[in-house]
């Protein structure tokens, strides 16, 4: 192996040790980081430029961060390990609503791949998705007809956005869309990214019946974009976490689910 591979594979892994640990504590300064791979703050610096390009990271003035904010969203990857119990019960919840036959649409949330990942014994189904997680979840499964929405990609998100993905969403009439998003109140739901906002919207018409599944972690929040009123949906799936008087709210514009995680 030449000298400028072996360089090449040092960075790599040297990287890939920054972004786990970021994942794993959700923050981090740039001189914990150079300590940690043992390289200078200057190339500490430059990973981590490289890392923000790539959307696995996200910079602030002396550190990087995987977590979301309410301008931006955490990466796939971060989202994918956070409150995994909370997502486990919610789409235990939200698979009771799936019928064999039934079309439905699955965005990008770490809640529907969680979902997907249930959905094996429950076919034959149609499954639309724009994530690319999900596509690799269900495209060996037999009972499932997989329709691949793609678009503009997304690193960050690990999902296929913009206006090709929005066409292709509105061409289509399924019965049910499993959406989340990234905060809500007891009246409105919200996301950081005008992008995905677009997508979902799309999803929500497309679908019969739309189903928001949300942990109790995002509640009650906002973010930059108001994404959707509470009432546009037609069912709520959540964790027993939720603050009771937020949930008796919620549950006086829409069909609420609580989901039982063992935590009450």
């Amino acid at each position: 192996m030449s000298r400028t591979s072996k360089g090449a594979r040092s960075r790599e892994q040297r990287q890939q040790q920054l972004v786990d640990y970021v994942l794993e504590r959700g923050s981090a300064s740039a001189a914990e980081l150079a300590d940690l791979v043992g390289v200078s703050l200057m190339t500490v610096h430059r990973d981590l430029d490289e890392l923000a390009r790539r959307g696995l990271l996200r910079k602030f003035h002396g550190g990087v961060s995987a977590q979301p904010s309410t301008v931006f969203e955490g990466s796939s990857e971060y989202r994918m390990g956070a409150n995994r119990e909370l997502k486990d019960a919610i789409a235990r919840t939200a698979l009771r609503l799936v019928e064999p036959g039934a079309s439905i649409l699955l965005d990008d949330s770490t809640t529907a791949l969680t979902l997907a990942g249930l959905l094996g014994g429950v076919g034959p189904l149609t499954v639309a998705t724009n994530y690319l997680p999900v596509i690799q979840e269900l495209k060996s499964l037999p009972d499932v007809h997989l329709i691949c929405l793609g678009g503009n990609y997304s690193a960050t998100h690990d999902s296929f956005l913009g206006l090709p993905c929005i066409e292709a969403v509105g061409a289509l009439s399924v019965d049910m869309a499993f959406v989340s998003t990234s905060a809500m109140n007891a009246t409105m739901t919200f996301h950081q990214e005008h992008e995905l906002v677009q997508v979902k919207r799309a999803m929500l018409a497309a679908a019969a019946t739309s189903v928001l599944l949300m942990d109790s972690s995002k509640m009650p929040r906002k973010a930059l974009h108001r994404m959707a009123p509470l009432g546009d949906y037609d069912k709520l799936v959540v964790d027993d976490g939720v603050d009771p008087e937020l949930l008796a709210a919620a549950g006086d514009v829409i069909d609420v689910a609580v989901a039982p995680t063992g935590n009450v």
